[in-house]
């Protein structure tokens, strides 16, 4: 009887995770120019990491080193738009080559976090990057202001690309917000 409840058990488990619906893979882009992917990147949406929870104004800056790497400086506003603004500096890694769209970013060595590039229009004024587990994703414009439809453009790709329409979320940004001026405004 034991071995009979132990094997029925062992095949619901097994029928329930092969009836599971995996998302299909992700796609990356073909090719990134990373001399044009460099600079600011204004954070319009998300899905967020725990340290981006209530952030506002946020920015990802990225600079390409000599040696590859990316440096990179993501800061933001904790909780308003006149939060306390708070900085990081993680390290990105090229490590798709060929297509330059596939990275790993590191916070805190020796840890990093896959970071793929799922698209960028061809002016590389506007992106979404994602993960293949689709827990996080960032869509970003060059732009503080951009038009709601280009906006809903990118969240309705990144549905497409199997992300939760639920989980991303709009991150709040102050037109004319300058994060290089002492107290972040104009």
């Amino acid at each position: 009887m034991k071995k009979l409840l132990t094997l029925t058990l062992f095949l619901l488990g097994v029928l329930f995770m092969t009836s599971c619906r995996t998302p299909p893979p992700i796609q990356t882009e073909d090719s990134v120019d990373l001399e044009r992917f460099m600079g600011d990147w204004w954070v319009h949406a998300n899905v967020p990491t725990f340290i981006e929870k209530g952030v506002w104004n946020a920015l990802e800056q990225y600079e390409l080193n000599e040696d590859g790497t990316v440096a990179t400086t993501f800061s933001f506003n904790k909780g308003a738009a006149d939060g306390p603004r708070k900085t990081y500096y993680p390290k990105g890694f090229v490590r798709d080559t060929e297509s330059n769209a596939v990275w790993d970013m590191q916070f805190i060595w020796p840890i990093k976090a896959e970071y793929r590039i799922l698209y960028v229009d061809e002016d590389y004024t506007e992106t979404v990057i994602g993960r293949r587990k689709r827990d996080y994703l960032w869509i970003m414009f060059r732009d503080q202001e951009v038009a709601e439809e280009r906006l809903q453009a990118l969240i309705d790709f990144a549905v497409e690309q199997g992300y939760e329409r639920e989980a991303i979320l709009r991150v709040p940004l102050v037109v004319g917000f300058d994060p290089d001026a002492e107290d972040g405004s104009e």
